[in-house]
């Protein structure tokens, strides 16, 4: 069902891609060699490991786009998955310059990508979740704006605007759980319902309070309620996210 948000252009899905990769060069120019290595909103995640990651997936979607413009696909990691984590791991200690030099040259790359496509282009077949080009860079869109926010720095979900935040509740609708319905109601009015099953569970705050919810980010105290046949209950448990390695 989803939210029915409005589709972006792919030149206004460009500007988006370009303000996030500004907001993380904005925090990679701030960030001191003792910075990098404190934890971030992720559990068990430094930022270097947030960073390192960010760098390894902009390179991987600037592939994906090199590759769909030659009409070919290719995996999204050399190795899969273990080879993306083992990469985040090797990658976690760096110093904050080395992180402005590799986060910078990947953002550099990924987003040259994306500009040199023909309109024609956005639609070209990938392999990563056998989609369309234009499904990677909506990808980067996310991978941009929600680690910019697990990094921990200030950047929280009240700055993600109400534009992504639809798109990323329409993307995490599959970790409703089956024969479930979340019936998310926004202190703006808005009613969006997620999921197909019988059985409707109220879930109301802040649209970007609920967006952060759903990607399984931690929210204030009582900034999202549920409520089921009238009567408070617990948040209602989410399945896993939608995982990049599921499709072949």
């Amino acid at each position: 069902m989803g939210t029915k948000a409005a589709a972006l252009t792919d030149e206004r899905l460009l500007d988006e891609l370009h303000t996030a990769a500004q907001g993380v060069r904005h925090e990679l120019e701030r960030l001191s060699d003792d910075a990098v290595g404190h934890p971030s909103e992720l559990p068990g995640w430094s930022r270097g490991h947030v960073l390192a990651h960010l760098e390894g997936i902009c390179l991987a979607l600037a592939r994906q786009v090199e590759y769909a413009q030659r009409g070919e696909k290719v995996d999204l990691y050399d190795g899969g998955q273990a080879a993306r984590d083992r990469a985040i791991e090797e990658g976690a200690g760096a110093s904050a310059e080395q992180y402005r030099e590799r986060v910078g040259s990947a953002l550099d790359r990924v987003l040259a990508a994306f500009e040199s496509l023909e309109p024609e282009q956005w639609e070209a077949p990938v392999r990563f979740r056998n989609g369309v080009v234009r499904d990677a860079a909506l990808a980067l869109w996310r991978e941009l704006v929600i680690h910019h926010s697990d990094l921990g720095t200030g950047c929280t979900q009240q700055e993600w605007t109400g534009d992504f935040c639809h798109h990323l509740l329409d993307f995490l609708e599959p970790r409703v759980p089956e024969g479930e319905t979340f019936l998310l109601r926004t202190q703006g009015g808005e009613r969006i319902t997620l999921g197909e099953g019988s059985d409707g569970v109220v879930v109301e705050g802040r649209l970007q309070d609920l967006a952060a919810w759903l990607a399984g980010r931690e929210i204030g105290r009582g900034a999202v309620r549920a409520e089921h046949e009238g009567q408070a209950v617990p948040l209602p448990e989410i399945g896993p996210w939608p995982s990049a390695f599921a499709f072949k």
